[in-house]
């Protein structure tokens, strides 16, 4: 690492610890944990992949930490991707330009509370002291309470790229969500830029675990999985498809290979699909539910959803989840499905009161009549009695009046796509209504030419 430009990047790395005043130089302590650092070098590029820099990073070796020792707590919170939708839906509900900001070596600014001591680093070493150590005032990058300790500070912040690859375009009409970038890569990675496209991520014929058929290898199927998994995060069209697959991690075949293989084909017409939130609509929470009883070919156990809606036209959460327990019957799988979506309207309502927002008899619409029976009924029925007493707390909601329960016909249920293969005019119909839209960047141009 002699050459001039990387040296300058560490020496720009280091002026920050001076700027934030993140060490001090200390005799060696005895009896004490002093840990090594290193240095990581990366170049950045640009959208064409040039290098625009050199990035130095010094980091610690945080496997050498002892827990009660150097650290005590590690866990940090982080904002759940719902309540980023969430904040992105009230932006454009109220016509607000949301910003995006990067904070510069962010764990620099989060306090220490233990005593941490680290060596000096290699090529920066004080000529005068050469045996004396770093005492760390502030967090440093590898540290087991780094992300802790700058949480302190910037609570329900995300950290470095953790929504890499997510656009987000503003115009006077709305906001459009998608990660056309990211689907790109992944095609060309996988090298599926020039294959047959589908209409659908899922054939209408289920998958099992028939473990007759020849084994696939098990990295490239879960590197796979894991890219759409990403993906999912404002793609819900894929999440069924892609969460079914999930289920063959472990031991995948060809026929699960190719069924990953199918959402990636789906992709490759579908790129630029993202979420749309209309402006100066409306803000009232509704909620569908769903589930596909004994869906599972393998364990014949339920796949149930819940996607939740602002203004009828802003999806902001959606879940697709087989469940762990197996049920005699669809109403009792329905009233499984109900119950955990109903867990989930409770987290949104409790986030929206932060906004000035105060829902009661919020509408869930479910598709089962004998689901809803049971919900609105204080009674436990002999043919009920055996469903497990944590899905019972939705009853205590719907008396209270925070919920409150509505039939809807399956030509109307939009969780449908959650839950189930469809046929391609039924799915399309379906991710219309979801309030998804196929944006290129000239048609998001047009559209904000057009506004202004």
């Amino acid at each position: 690492m002699g050459d001039s430009a990387w040296i300058e990047s560490m020496q720009e790395e280091l002026h920050q610890f001076d700027r934030l005043d993140v060490w001090e130089l200390v005799d060696r302590p005895l009896c004490k944990n002093v840990i090594n650092i290193k240095w990581l070098w990366k170049n950045k590029h640009d959208e064409e992949n040039t290098v625009i820099r050199n990035k130095s990073r010094l980091v610690a070796k945080g496997y050498a930490q002892k827990e009660g020792v150097d650290f005590e707590e590690s866990f940090v919170p982080v904002a759940q991707l719902e309540a980023v939708w969430l904040f992105i839906a009230y932006a454009a509900h109220k016509s607000y330009t949301v910003y995006q900001m990067d904070v510069k070596t962010t764990f620099l600014y989060g306090p220490l509370k233990e005593e941490v001591y680290i060596n000096q680093p290699d090529g920066f070493v004080d000529p005068y002291h050469p045996d004396k150590v770093y005492r760390l005032k502030k967090a440093l990058y590898g540290l087991k309470q780094a992300p802790r300790a700058g949480d302190i500070l910037l609570v329900q912040i995300y950290v470095d790229d953790i929504i890499f690859g997510i656009q987000i375009h503003q115009s006077p009409r709305g906001i459009f969500i998608n990660q056309a970038k990211y689907a790109q890569e992944i095609l060309i990675k996988h090298g599926m830029t020039s294959c047959d496209s589908v209409g659908t991520p899922m054939a209408t014929k289920h998958i099992n675990a028939d473990l007759s058929e020849t084994l696939v290898d098990q990295t490239k199927y879960q590197s796979m999985f894991g890219e759409l998994m990403y993906l999912t995060t404002s793609r819900p069209d894929i999440v069924h498809a892609t969460c079914y697959c999930a289920r063959y991690q472990a031991k995948p075949t060809e026929k699960h290979l190719n069924a990953v293989k199918r959402i990636f084909w789906y992709l490759k017409d579908t790129i630029h699909m993202g979420l749309w939130y209309p402006k100066d609509t409306g803000f009232e929470l509704t909620t569908f539910s769903d589930s596909d009883h004994v869906g599972c070919l393998d364990s014949r156990k339920t796949t149930s959803c819940g996607i939740q809606f602002l203004g009828g036209d802003k999806l902001v959460s959606w879940s697709s989840k087989k469940q762990d327990c197996t049920l005699m019957s669809s109403a009792e799988a329905e009233y499984v499905s109900l119950s955990a979506c109903c867990a989930q309207v409770l987290w949104m309502r409790t986030q929206l009161i932060d906004y000035g927002f105060y829902f009661d008899k919020i509408p869930m619409y479910c598709d089962s009549k004998a689901t809803i029976a049971i919900s609105c009924n204080p009674v436990h029925h002999s043919r009920t009695k055996h469903i497990d007493v944590r899905y019972h707390f939705i009853k205590e909601k719907v008396e209270k009046g925070i919920i409150e329960l509505f039939f809807v016909g399956i030509e109307y249920q939009l969780a449908n796509l959650f839950t189930k293969a469809l046929s391609e005019d039924r799915f399309k119909y379906l991710v219309r209504r979801l309030g998804m839209r196929c944006l290129t960047q000239e048609e998001l141009e047009v559209l904000a030419n057009k506004s202004a």
